[in-house]
């Protein structure tokens, strides 16, 4: 360079470090048009009927199989055809393919023979591909038949997942042809396990014998293996005597007939319980169960609504339960010492600060719960340290930052500190020990901001934004994590979803549900997020999603009986319906 461009400063190494982005790319397009012309290729491939010309420094450092087949002193390492067997020669065509290219796709009509394929040339990543994509391919109705596959080709994940989705959906799955036709392990790792989700031992007992008549003469030796895995003591008294004890084919089975025994004198002999204990008395556990779901109030066709329903996701059903005394969009519903509390709303005509408050075990509503201080709807309602706390929401004058709880005890509600933004169509969430105010908007425009409250220092403070500003949305507290979806911002309804993490304070995207949402109910039943109801820009909405945080998706699982926009949700206990007493002439009163 000349010393007019360099100027008068002192010398210096002239660098300009450069990392192409192109380059990589390139020459893999290159490398492929080689082989496509079978230009420098030094290896064929001979898979069933199929030549596959390559070049062995391509396939040896994109597969470990490769690398040893031809650095070594294999027999291969020095031929120039060498011939692959037990596998599939489209599946390696598209291996080879990817080698070159980076790219494949993984479909229904491929995936069992590419994974089988991957597994032999260890290509770890197509592999991953694989199980990601039988990951989402799960139903009922496949998830054994996944099962196996990935214990056959040594898929530990994809295995886990799969028994994990077999065991919460033990209930369909055992309805299934595949059940029918598993073997007898198989079937035992199953009925087996801590986690199986059913509503009682009964349906164990069911799968078992369906299975067993299934095929009965070659079974029927299994009976008394399988049959100790069900755990006989946990059934009731009359299904025990009446179902189990009277089938023939336990009768006739001495091992059977002892099982049987056990399971009486466990229920017979109480004060004996804690001698007696074993893995068959041990109560199945799995992810959480005996919750259901309510949905409260709201919106529907021109008017509030007083109608109140009731979600069981052990039968999928949606029942009615006794109405509310008054009707209420914008309420807030919250559970407090096993009671249903709706709080405010609006009736169609004017703002309420009356609250109800509903028992399930009676099916009914009482209003001798004391009023809020002000009238609200779109208000926050949530449980802190045995408080019911109701944060801001509209008067009908202005938006409010006005928060109080209300005293069970007392039948009292006290205001705390306000909030520092005025707040309606706020979502709130107990998380922690904090109680969270979550978007909504100040009246004149959606927020995305967040602030907490500490009850120890009776303060509120803000946390990280949301990445997007949301009113009338929902939210609920899913695996230590606020979870946010729907409401609407400045000009349409949402889909949207994110969660929040309060160790790092950051909020992440998730995947968004399947419809738009403003005025959506967020609540986690059983282990599960289920989102219900709301507007989706166009009309009023019954149906309700479920989120699956394994593979990230949302799916509809149903309809309520009414549609709701601005309805609440509450999360109980089902309430005992069934009382069992033993008595000694083997019946059940």
């Amino acid at each position: 360079m000349s010393d007019a461009l360099l100027g008068d400063r002192a010398p210096s190494p002239a660098r300009l470090a450069h990392t192409s982005d192109k380059h990589p790319r390139g020459t893999l397009a290159e490398l492929n048009v080689l082989r496509r012309h079978h230009e420098l290729c030094d290896v064929i491939l001979n898979v069933g009927g199929r030549k596959i010309f390559a070049h062995r420094v391509i396939l040896s450092a994109c597969s470990p199989y490769f690398r040893a087949m031809f650095t070594g002193e294999l027999e291969e390492s020095r031929q120039t055809e060498v011939t692959i067997r037990d596998i599939d020669e489209n599946a390696m065509e598209l291996l080879i393919d990817f080698c070159y290219t980076s790219h494949i796709v993984v479909e229904e009509s491929n995936v069992q023979t590419l994974l089988p394929a991957a597994c032999l040339l260890q290509l770890a990543e197509i592999q991953d591909i694989c199980c990601e994509f039988l990951k989402r391919q799960l139903d009922p109705t496949n998830c054994l038949g996944i099962r196996a596959f990935a214990d056959t080709h040594s898929c530990r994940e994809l295995l886990r997942i799969a028994d994990k989705f077999t065991q919460h959906n033990f209930q369909e799955v055992m309805e299934s042809e595949e059940f029918l036709l598993l073997p007898v392990g198989q079937l035992v790792d199953i009925i087996c396990s801590d986690e199986l989700n059913v509503r009682s031992e009964e349906q164990v007992f069911n799968a078992v014998m369906a299975w067993l008549k299934y095929n009965v003469a070659d079974r029927r030796q299994h009976l008394a293996q399988v049959l100790q895995h069900v755990r006989l003591p946990l059934l009731s008294p009359k299904f025990l005597v009446g179902t189990v004890g009277s089938d023939l084919l336990v009768r006739s089975d001495e091992a059977c007939r002892d099982l049987v025994d056990e399971a009486k004198n466990y229920l017979l002999l109480p004060q004996e319980r804690p001698l007696m204990q074993g893995p068959r008395t041990r109560p199945r556990k799995p992810t959480r169960r005996g919750e259901v779901l309510f949905a409260v109030g709201g919106w529907c066709s021109g008017d509030a609504i007083a109608s109140v329903e009731k979600f069981d996701p052990q039968t999928n059903d949606w029942k009615m339960v006794a109405p509310m005394s008054k009707r209420r969009c914008g309420v807030g519903v919250a559970v407090l010492n096993d009671l249903l509390y709706a709080v405010g709303g609006h009736d169609g005509q004017s703002y309420l600060n009356s609250i109800e408050r509903y028992d399930p075990q009676t099916n009914q509503w009482s209003c001798d719960v004391a009023p809020t201080t002000s009238c609200r709807t779109s208000v926050g309602v949530a449980v802190l340290d045995g408080f019911l706390y109701a944060v801001g929401g509209q008067d009908g004058v202005q938006c409010l930052n006005h928060v109080e709880r209300y005293d069970p005890k007392e039948n009292k509600w006290a205001k705390v500190a306000p909030m520092t933004t005025r707040r309606l169509g706020v979502a709130v969430a107990v998380l922690g020990g904090y109680l969270y105010a979550i978007g909504g908007s100040d009246g004149q425009c959606p927020l995305n901001t967040v602030e907490r409250f500490d009850p120890r220092q009776n303060k509120w403070c803000a946390v990280s934004p949301m990445s997007t500003r949301r009113k009338h949305l929902g939210c609920a507290v899913f695996n230590n994590y606020i979870y946010a979806v729907g409401g609407r911002d400045d000009c349409m309804e949402l889909s949207s979803a994110e969660r929040y993490n309060p160790h790092t304070n950051t909020w992440s995207p998730i995947v968004a549900m399947t419809s738009r949402r403003s005025g959506v109910g967020l609540a986690v039943v059983n282990g599960q997020l289920y989102a219900v109801g709301g507007f989706d820009g166009t009309a009023y909405l019954k149906t309700i999603e479920v989120y699956d945080p394994e593979t990230n998706q949302w799916r509809l699982c149903g309809y309520m009986n009414y549609r709701r926009l601005g309805g609440g949700v509450g999360v109980m206990r089902a309430p005992q319906t069934e009382n069992y007493m033993w008595v000694r002439k083997d019946s059940v009163v």
